[in-house]
Parts: C-alpha cells; sequence; structure tokens
C-alpha cells in the first residue's frame, strides 16, 4: 500500500469537500432561522440550484455502482430507468408544479391532505417512511460505501474484514451526510448538490475516456470500435423478455414509476416546491431532463468497458465500477474522485433525510399539536427526528450486502410497494374532483397486498402461473387501481366538487420556452434509444447500421416542426391556461410582468 498516495487522495478529498462546505455554510448562514427558510429554502430557489440538485438527488453512487454493474452483467436495458424520465419530467413541469406553487405546498402529503383527508396524509407519510428507512437511504450508503471499499481497499488498510470496513465506512458517510441535511436545512443541500453535480459532470465524462484510451492501447477511437464490433449486444438498450427491463415495459409500469419519483417523491419534489418562482421551477425540472440523458454514457458504458477489460472475472457485478476505477483513474485526481463520489452520496442521503424530517415534523407532528407550534419548535423536532431516522438506517445499510442479482434490481423491486399507490391517488385526486378519500386509503391496503403476493408471495394466481417481469406487475396494478378509484368515485362520490384553493407564494408567470424545449428533450430521449439499438451502435455487423442517419435525419426534420409549432402556437395557448387558473392577485402581478415585457 502506497501511504504517501493515499495521505494525498484523503488530503485533496477534504480540500474539496472543505471548499464545498465553506460556500454552503455562507450561503445559508443566518437564513434557516424558519420554518420555510429551513424546509423549502425561504422560497428563493433558482433554476440552475434546481437542476443541480435535481441531478445529485437523483444521481449516485446508487446509479454509478448499479448500474455500470448492471451494464457489465447484461447490456444497457436498465437505461431506460434515467432515459425515459423526460416523459415524467414533461408532467412535472407542465402540469403539476403549477399546481403545488400554485397551492403553496411544502409537502405531497400536505397536498393529498387538501384534496382528500388527514388520514390519507397519515397513510401516505408512512408509505414514504418505511420507503426511505428501509430501502432508499440503506441503498444510498451501501452502495457509496462500496465504492470507497474498492477504491482504497479499506479492509487490507485497515487489518479488518470486509463486513466491518461496510460497517465503518456505512457510518462514517452516514455521519457527515447527516450534518448537512440536520443542521443546513433544504438551501444547504440544494447548494452542495449543485457544486457536488459539477464534478459527477466531469468524473462521469472522464472515466469513459480513461477507459476508451486503455481499451485501444492508446488510441481512444480504437477503444470506442472495440465496444461497438466485439459484443455489440452489450450496447442494446432494447430490452427483450428476459432482460431487468424488457421494452415493453417502458410503456406500462416504467413511465408510472418514473412520474412517481419526478411528480410525487417528496424528497425530489422539495427543491422544486422551493422555487423562486413558477418559472425557475420549469428552468430547473426540464433542464435536469437533459442531464438524464448523458447516464448511458457516464453510468452504463464504464461497466461495459470493464467488461471488455476484465470479462467475467469480477466476484461481484457491482464491482464493475469500482474496479475500472481503481485501475484507471490517475493519482492526481483520486481525491477529486473521491470528494465527487461522497458528494453523491451525501446529496441523496441528506436530501433523503431532510425530507423525511420535514414530513415528520410538517404532516405529522405539527397537525396533532394541541397548541400552535413555533418554527424554532418545529425545526427542533425535525432535527430530533432526521437523527433518529440516520441511526436506524446505519444499521440497515450494511445488510444490503446479501443482495443476490445486484442492487439495482433490489431496490427498484422494493419500491414499487409505495411509489404505485402514491401517484395513482396524486393523478386521480388532479384529475377528478369527485374521488372520495376512501378510495386512496382502499387503493393503499390493495396494493401493498397485491404487490407482495405478485412479486414474491405465490407462483400460481387463480390456477395460473405468476411469472410476469415486476416493472409489468407496475403498470398492472396502476390500471387495476385507477379503476378500483373510478369504481369508488361513481359508487360512492365526494358530497361536494374538490375545488383547488389558489394561494401562490410566489410568482406564477410561466417560462416562456417551456413547451420548445419539452419538445427538443423528448426528441433528444429518442435518438438515445435510436444510438444504443440494433440500428446504432448495437447493430452486430458493424459501427452502426444503414438505417441509422436516415433514422436520425427523419427525427431531427419532425423535431424542428414540432418545435416551430410549438413556439408559434402552443405556448400561447398554455401561458392562457395558467393565466386563467391564477388568483386575482397573481393576474394582477402577471398582467404588471407582461406590460414590463412588452
Amino acid at each position: 500500500m502506497d501511504y504517501t498516495s493515499l495521505w494525498f487522495t484523503l488530503l485533496s478529498c477534504l480540500f474539496f469537500m472543505g471548499i464545498i462546505a465553506f460556500v454552503a455554510y455562507r450561503k445559508t448562514k443566518n437564513q434557516v432561522s424558519d420554518s420555510s427558510g429551513y424546509f423549502l429554502a425561504g422560497r428563493g430557489l433558482t433554476g440552475g440550484f434546481i437542476a443541480g440538485s435535481l441531478l445529485l438527488t437523483n444521481l449516485s453512487a446508487e446509479q454509478l455502482v448499479g448500474l455500470n454493474g448492471q451494464a457489465y452483467r447484461a447490456n444497457l436495458s436498465n437505461m431506460a430507468w434515467e432515459v425515459t424520465a423526460p416523459i415524467a419530467i414533461v408532467i412535472m413541469a407542465l402540469y403539476l408544479l403549477p399546481r403545488y406553487l400554485g397551492g403553496s405546498v411544502t409537502t405531497l402529503p400536505e397536498f393529498l391532505h387538501k384534496r382528500f383527508d388527514s388520514t390519507v396524509r397519515l397513510f401516505v407519510v408512512v408509505l414514504f417512511m418505511l420507503g426511505y428507512i428501509f430501502v432508499t437511504i440503506p441503498s444510498m450508503l451501501y452502495s457509496g460505501a462500496l465504492a470507497v471499499l474498492r477504491l482504497f481497499n479499506v479492509p487490507e488498510l485497515l487489518g479488518i474484514s470486509f463486513t466491518s470496513a461496510v460497517w465503518l465506512v456505512v457510518w462514517v458517510v452516514g455521519l457527515i451526510g447527516a450534518a448537512y441535511a440536520i443542521f443546513g436545512g433544504l438551501r444547504a443541500v440544494a447548494i452542495s448538490d449543485t457544486l457536488n453535480g459539477i464534478g459527477l459532470l466531469i468524473v462521469g465524462l472522464l472515466m469513459p475516456v480513461l477507459g476508451f484510451f486503455t481499451l485501444g492501447d492508446g488510441n481512444i477511437l480504437n477503444g470506442m470500435k472495440e465496444i461497438t464490433v466485439n459484443n455489440a449486444e452489450k450496447l442494446n438498450a432494447i430490452g427483450g423478455p428476459d432482460d431487468d427491463v424488457p421494452f415493453g415495459s417502458i410503456f406500462t409500469g416504467l413511465v408510472i414509476a418514473n412520474l412517481f419519483y419526478w411528480a410525487s417523491n417528496q424528497y425530489v419534489i422539495q427543491r422544486t416546491l422551493g422555487a423562486k418562482s413558477l418559472k425557475e421551477g420549469q428552468k430547473g425540472v426540464i433542464f435536469s431532463g437533459f442531464y438524464k440523458l448523458l447516464v448511458p454514457f457516464m453510468m452504463m458504458v464504464p461497466g461495459i468497458i470493464a467488461f471488455h477489460l476484465y470479462g467475467d472475472n469480477l466476484q461481484n457485478v457491482d464491482l464493475a465500477y469500482p474496479t475500472l476505477v481503481n485501475a484507471l483513474l490517475p493519482t492526481y485526481l483520486s481525491g477529486f474522485f473521491l470528494a465527487v463520489l461522497l458528494g453523491t452520496v451525501l446529496s441523496s442521503y441528506n436530501s433523503l433525510l431532510n425530507s423525511a424530517a420535514t414530513m415528520f415534523a410538517l404532516d405529522v407532528y405539527k397537525p396533532r399539536a394541541k397548541e400552535e407550534v413555533s418554527d424554532e419548535k418545529l425545526i427542533k423536532v425535525s432535527k430530533i427526528f432526521g437523527t433518529i431516522i440516520a441511526f436506524i438506517t446505519f444499521f440497515i445499510s450494511p445488510l444490503l450486502m446479501n443482495a443476490p442479482t445486484g442492487l439495482w434490481n433490489l431496490i427498484r423491486q422494493f419500491t414499487g410497494f409505495f411509489n404505485i399507490p402514491i401517484v395513482t391517488i396524486l393523478l386521480a385526486g388532479a384529475l377528478s374532483k369527485f374521488v372520495p378519500a376512501i378510495a386512496a386509503k382502499v387503493v393503499i391496503i390493495f396494493h401493498i397486498i397485491s404487490y407482495y403476493m405478485l412479486v414474491w408471495g405465490t407462483d400460481h394466481l387463480f390456477g395460473f402461473p405468476v411469472n410476469i417481469n415486476y416493472i409489468h406487475i407496475y403498470g398492472i396494478l396502476f390500471a387495476i387501481e385507477v379503476l378500483i378509484m373510478l369504481v369508488l368515485r361513481y359508487w360512492k362520490p365526494r358530497k361536494e366538487a374538490y375545488v383547488f384553493k389558489k394561494d401562490p407564494k410566489v410568482g406564477m408567470t410561466p417560462w416562456k420556452h417551456a413547451l420548445p424545449i419539452t419538445v427538443v428533450l423528448l426528441a433528444s430521449m429518442c435518438a438515445v434509444y435510436i444510438v444504443f439499438s440494433p440500428v446504432g451502435l448495437a447493430y452486430p455487423a458493424g459501427v452502426v447500421s444503414p438505417v441509422f442517419w436516415p433514422a436520425i435525419g427523419a427525427l431531427a426534420f419532425l423535431t424542428v416542426i414540432c418545435y416551430l409549432w410549438a413556439l408559434k402556437r402552443w405556448t400561447k395557448k398554455y401561458q392562457a391556461y395558467l393565466f386563467r387558473e391564477a388568483s386575482d392577485e397573481e393576474k394582477t402581478l402577471q398582467e404588471a410582468k407582461v406590460s414590463q415585457s412588452d
């Protein structure tokens, strides 16, 4: 072990992390004394901070380790979880975000309380808490610990077992992340996320370059050609029936899962709820969609490179990316990489802690308090609960060492317990004025029992074998649960139609380029699928097929037509729709802004 290199790595890592911590401290000093400042960053986040925070909240060591491991093991079909996110992002930005900001909600359970009742609010909080504590937060910590262990060979360095090293690193990383979330609030999280996001983009794009350089014996182009002409099937994102993500599942359960994540998952939408205005919120959400399209290049191609370099010789698929980093990353960049790696882990971890603490304080403690609760008391309760959650997850995270098929699939399967029912009741409540609260409660209970039975509980149902991919089960249960809510809507409707009460605390003028840019975003999503398909780089008889360039050209032409149409026609209609939905006070504000811009 070269201790000189180790000390250089550790000190340079501390240097970069220190800079980020200092900037976050300066930006949040004296700004988290009230609940708005602590939970929603004072409703002052701009589009850049929102996009950066969404990027780091979403992309963590879970993706660096998990997605590269799946690419190493199989192909690129798992990229669907990331690349199809723009569909949900567009729905969030154009339809749901105006409602969230228009109602000045702080949490999704609060929004559902206004739409249904307090019991639905509590049910949803419980679902979130169980998912965060037993699945999402532990996975963030464990995947980060695994990457750090491989990069520095911690067991050998400290003379301890692998299991003991996992426990040690989980606790160290967890304590640092908890400090950000518990003491800094959302603004500290958003600022540190944005700075770490820049580092993630640098590192994420650097590793494929180093891999191609090594694979091509010093020639990057030869390395790129190597993965396209040998085992080209690894570059195929069009999943077959036996893949973890069959292509058809994109149109069934996957789009619903992404809609939950980007439109209703509290730890994601909380930074959009802290937007300075609807315009800035839409900018942040839509820009994050473009970041997602880089995921295959940053977080899956390195796994394929690892396959070409090491074959099937790795003991665990989740070791593909850490092994590549350990072998190829120059020593002088190791500290920067470690700082970015820890930054991604801390980002997702502290965002989850912050959101869990927010929901407990505002959705559980405050509504049940017997007297008026001060902001100071809410913040104190939030910090105590966040600390408790942190320590619980420290004990759960190392247990993920027992995941048999890799970390990625395990997380996605267990997330199915809470993602589908939440997005179902959100959409049904937003689109129908007469769906009753009892429908939401029935759906939540029905889903938990049915999902368990279909995924793990039985091999046969009504005499028929149950051999369905869990993502298809997402879609099947979503359709059934929507039907349940519609039946109860007609059988036992609300006595009075639900009326959305508008009380915006920020400007509600939409971003004028929102619709045209979403056209470009969705077209770019399609382009990525063309690139990673048998038409593109997965073509078995060459680099790309003869159909590739005509397909790209046709997509570009269609994109230009739709862009111009959205720019001239639909933008004005969309702004008029939001203008009608605004309150009288907001209309006055919008009219003033329009007259100034003219």
